[in-house]
């Protein structure tokens, strides 16, 4: 059988006294990619970037040879919104990490595409594609010749769009969702970020053999595998089809060690990077987690 390439995987890191900090959290975890906040995610204010820090983190990314750089978008943001004020915070706010991620070097930035409450989930989606469209205006993101800059690596900032587990009336919880946001987006970078814990919670069993296969196929005739440009690599507490988004450390949940085991042996997985938000406690922290995906990725 032929080799497998390296798993790239990496974890979501802090902020928390500087963004260059979070560099070094990744380099010395052991990550090979990483995430992060660039801002507060749980607060509409934000504090502005100095070209000291901004330098300084690049410098350290570029030292530490980490690739990609996904930001998460605030977590207050609705692209779907329906009400007016939250709708005009929104796209203000997502304006902000499009222009932060392109000032950090960011290679992707992940948003979930929102949640339109009372109106039909045709109406949220229309709603979150104008929300993209008005916020990245006049923005250069990824470079038009979608040429690598070093060996693997994009040029330029990619949106990419998170399926969703489906709670309440949260749009993207289907792969037909996502594809059909992306498909109207098709004139600016924007592609997918897949997480495993939705995944599982929205209704695809990626826990066996055959629903993997089954979701394999599905992510075939929707997305396709060359749109997944990020992995989310979470277990879940919640079961199948719950609609619940709640992560559990790798292979401690109703995903299951083994599946893991399947999805990272896979080779249409295996070529995309792969972060963890998985939680962190006593006994299974960060390390534990990539210990774990790394073991059964061998």
């Amino acid at each position: 059988m032929p080799r497998l390439p390296e798993l790239r995987v990496g974890l979501h890191t802090s902020i928390g006294g500087g963004l260059p900090k979070s560099v070094i959290e990744a380099d010395a975890k052991g990550c090979n990619c990483f995430q992060i906040f660039s801002r507060n995610p749980r607060g509409w204010q934000v504090r502005s970037l100095e070209s000291e820090e901004i330098n300084d983190f690049r410098n350290a990314r570029e030292r530490s040879g980490l690739w990609p750089l996904a930001i998460h978008s605030v977590y207050l943001i609705n692209l779907a919104a329906q009400d007016p004020a939250m709708l005009a915070l929104s796209r203000a706010a997502f304006r902000q990490e499009l222009e932060r991620g392109i000032r950090l070097g960011a290679d992707y930035l992940v948003v979930h595409p929102g949640n339109p409450k009372s109106v039909p989930a045709e109406v949220g989606i229309a709603t979150a594609v104008e929300s993209i469209r008005e916020a990245a205006k006049g923005l250069k993101l990824k470079g038009a010749s979608g040429k690598a800059s070093r060996a693997g690596k994009q040029n330029g900032l990619t949106i990419l769009i998170e399926n969703t587990a489906g709670q309440g009336s949260s749009i993207g919880c289907n792969f037909e969702q996502v594809a059909e946001i992306i498909a109207r987006l098709d004139d600016l970078p924007v592609d997918v970020c897949l997480d495993t814990a939705h995944t599982y919670t929205s209704g695809y069993d990626i826990s066996t053999e055959s629903g993997l296969k089954s979701t394999i196929k599905a992510i075939d005739r929707t997305l396709g595998f060359d749109r997944i440009k990020l992995i989310h690599c979470n277990d879940s507490k919640a079961p199948l089809n719950s609609r619940v988004d709640r992560h559990q450390h790798i292979g401690l949940g109703h995903i299951g060690a083994e599946a893991f085991r399947r999805i990272t042996h896979n080779p249409k997985f295996r070529k995309i990077p792969f972060v963890l938000e998985t939680p962190i406690e006593k006994d299974h922290d960060d390390k534990w987690n990539l210990a774990r995906i790394r073991e059964l990725s061998c």
